[in-house]
């Protein structure tokens, strides 16, 4: 907080930022920007002799989508074309682009601080937005940033491929701006917490509702949390929910595949540690 925002001269900024972008945020990701990609790239003259090569071909193939053999000799000349882009475009082009730089983990940039920096900014400037293992995701809450960055990082330490691959699914459905699909996102959530209890179980074929109750006698769960979610696994099934596949539009919005997710993270994160303490070794059966 600066001076004049702690003796109260200049107002704090509070609203989040969701489907806006101030020039502060915008100006703030593009320093990032200029410091890993542009700053480096303009000192390597000529592109045909740049570590930056292959991340400037994929920029104009896959993103662009225009022709590469417009893609300008010299360097300085490409940050030029950056720069206009990325203030010409609106805030949902501008976090179409970090999420594709994210996603690529192009070994020309540091990633991690790459990502870092850019949370730092999200954060500084109240966005709802963060990058969350490799993909930008509507997350307002660091705590619950923590509980899906160690699910998924459990699970793919654990190797527990089933339960990796389904919360990147939920992440990567609820994180699309455009054609965001909160049913299924809220799917891939359930489907990662049954996918543990298989594995815990030993039952690749068991629901969730039957895995928990075998669980249960496996491990101290408390009944209360166990009814929890066996509700949620109701909630999931029914005429709203997921599990069936259905006609209707499904009223489900952000606040509900966002909840689904930070929970079923959060449950996958207890269930492996109550595995560790009672020595349950986890294998992928799932």
């Amino acid at each position: 907080m600066r001076f004049s925002e702690r003796i109260g001269k200049k107002q704090i900024k509070s609203e989040i930022q969701i489907d806006s972008m101030d020039s502060e945020l915008r100006i703030g990701i593009w320093n990032v920007f200029y410091l890993y990609i542009i700053k480096p790239l303009e000192k390597e003259n000529y592109i045909t002799e740049s570590v930056f090569k292959n991340l400037v071909n994929r920029v104009w193939f896959s993103f662009f989508k225009e022709a590469m053999d417009q893609i300008p000799i010299y360097t300085g000349d490409i940050a030029i074309i950056l720069k206009e882009r990325f203030f010409s475009w609106d805030y949902l082009g501008v976090y179409d682009f970090i999420d594709f730089i994210a996603s690529h983990k192009d070994p020309s940039i540091n990633y991690e601080g790459f990502s870092d920096s850019i949370n730092f900014i999200l954060k500084r400037e109240l966005s709802g937005y963060r990058i969350v293992s490799g993909s930008l995701a509507p997350i307002t809450d660091e705590l619950e940033i923590s509980e899906i960055e160690k699910a998924v990082s459990n699970a793919g330490s654990l190797n527990l491929i089933g339960v990796k691959t389904h919360l990147s699914e939920a992440l990567k459905k609820l994180s699309d701006k455009k054609v965001p699909d909160y049913r299924n996102s809220v799917k891939e959530s359930i489907s990662a917490v049954e996918s543990i209890c298989q594995i815990i179980t030993g039952d690749p074929k068991a629901e969730l509702g039957k895995a928990l109750k075998l669980i249960s006698k496996k491990l101290p769960i408390h009944g209360a949390l166990e009814q929890g979610f066996i509700k949620i696994y109701g909630y999931s099934s029914d005429a709203d929910g997921i599990r069936h596949a259905l006609l209707e539009e499904s009223t489900l919005d952000q606040e509900d595949a966002l909840y689904m997710l930070i929970s079923c993270s959060s449950f996958i994160n207890y269930l492996i540690i109550k595995c560790n303490k009672q020595g349950i070794q986890l294998s992928t059966v799932s």
